[in-house]
């Protein structure tokens, strides 16, 4: 992940460059700040402190301010709502790796996949309404088609974890829920990797279509980012213009109150009872609890 990282470095500043700069770091520390008010709400006087895959501050400068502060478990959740490989997995296992470099010194609770928390389909419903309604569409006229698009995947990631499985039934439930509206599901694929992918890919879904317009969920983000901002924003907005569809993007819920609240329920489930109703433990990750354990079992 490091080695891809450095190899996109390049190609990210000139694309953060070419759309103004990046609102991803800002929007990360701001739910930093109000997971932790939300927890002191709650009379839960808990420090957050922030980590990232690939920026700074990472995920051992975070590991290093809990050594630092003497601080003897950590719950480790990951802002990837669906559990994936490279993203969810990948972070974690980094974490716990940083605190075993450390003599393990403090208990890491992990925290993996969580979008199938009761409540974060209808965030993301009650931000594609508010969106469509501020735009005039009607999702339910014909020629309306909800998109949503969904981070891509290599093909062999998904040997050992169902990632499209929990993709789709997130989108389902959405859709289901606005009144069962025409939806289609997409991914955003890397093309510099030549290996194989999850299909199908945006680039051959959106000429496909035979609709008037698309309205555009970005359902694997809770930040707004390169992909949000670029490769939806511009790039996938280019190619269905070019199609003669209007195009619409509905904002990414960063700063939705109930994703703070869905975040500390996770928070409060780790510390308190791992392993009960809210987080089971993980088929796709050994060692940590998700809220997807439920369904994979069944």
């Amino acid at each position: 992940a490091r080695f891809l990282a450095d190899a996109r470095a390049p190609a990210l500043t000139e694309i953060y460059r070419a759309i103004g700069g990046s609102p991803l770091m800002p929007q990360l520390q701001a739910k930093r700040e109000g997971l932790e008010k939300e927890l002191a709400r709650r009379d839960l006087a808990i420090p957050v402190t922030l980590g990232t895959q690939f920026l700074t501050p990472s995920i051992s400068d975070a590991v290093l301010w809990c050594q630092e502060n003497e601080v003897e478990r950590i719950v480790g959740l990951t802002t990837y709502p669906v559990c994936g490989r490279s993203t969810t997995v990948a972070s974690l296992d980094e974490l716990s790796r940083e605190v075993e470099v450390r003599q393990g010194f403090a208990q890491v609770v992990a925290v993996g996949g969580w979008h199938a928390h009761p409540d974060f389909a209808a965030i993301w419903e009650t931000a594609i309404r508010e969106y469509a309604q501020s735009v005039g569409v009607d999702l339910l006229e014909p020629g309306s088609l909800l998109y949503f698009s969904a981070h891509g995947t290599p093909l062999k990631y998904l040997e050992r974890l169902p990632y499209t499985h929990y993709v789709e039934a997130l989108c389902s439930a959405i859709a289901n829920s606005l009144g069962d509206v025409k939806y289609v599901l997409g991914y955003q694929n890397h093309g510099n990797r030549p290996i194989p992918w999850v299909e199908p890919d945006n680039e051959t879904l959106m000429p496909s279509l035979d609709v008037d317009r698309v309205v555009v969920v970005p359902i694997s983000f809770i930040q707004e980012q390169s992909e949000t901002l670029s490769e939806l924003d511009h790039d996938l907005s280019d190619l269905a213009r070019s199609q003669g569809l209007d195009f619409y993007r509905v904002p990414v819920p960063h700063d939705s109150p109930a994703l703070l609240e869905l975040m500390a329920d996770l928070v409060e489930a780790a510390l308190a009872s791992p392993g009960a109703e809210l987080l089971r433990g993980c088929n796709c990750n050994p060692g940590a609890w998700c809220t997807n354990g439920g369904a994979n079992e069944a």
